[in-house]
């Protein structure tokens, strides 16, 4: 069964930072890229970043680059999202995806995705 936890969301100050972690059992992290995405309140799902299977690809939206970082630990089978200097607009539900293949490349599109997370809730306070 495959499975996808997130945790390390909470309440942030603006400009604060934040980690969030995606633990993955059931499947070979080797065999997927991975994603983060994300729905702000009242909003539709966005892609926030995307890895590739072996982590030397990254993709992130507009919004987000510079400030938040995508990182893998297959050994630990560890999806990774760093956030820095937050601000209201990163307020959202956070959810962690898979997507069997990608090499030198990862998709920032759901329907790509089979396998995701349940989410962690990240707030961002001013």
């Amino acid at each position: 069964q495959v499975r996808l936890v997130e945790s390390g969301g909470g309440l942030v100050q603006a400009g604060g930072s934040l980690r969030l972690s995606c633990t993955v059992s059931g499947l070979n992290l080797d065999d997927y890229s991975l994603a983060w995405f994300r729905r702000p309140p009242g909003k539709e799902r966005e892609a926030v970043s995307c890895i590739d299977l072996g982590g030397g690809e990254t993709r992130y939206i507009d919004s987000v680059k510079g400030r938040f970082t995508i990182s893998r630990d297959n050994a630990k089978s560890t999806l990774y999202l760093q956030m820095n200097n937050v601000n209201d607009e990163d307020t959202a539900m956070y959810h962690c995806a898979a997507s069997y293949g990608g090499s030198q490349w990862c998709a920032m599109l759901p329907g790509n995705y089979n396998d995701w997370g349940q989410g962690t809730q990240v707030t961002v306070s001013s």
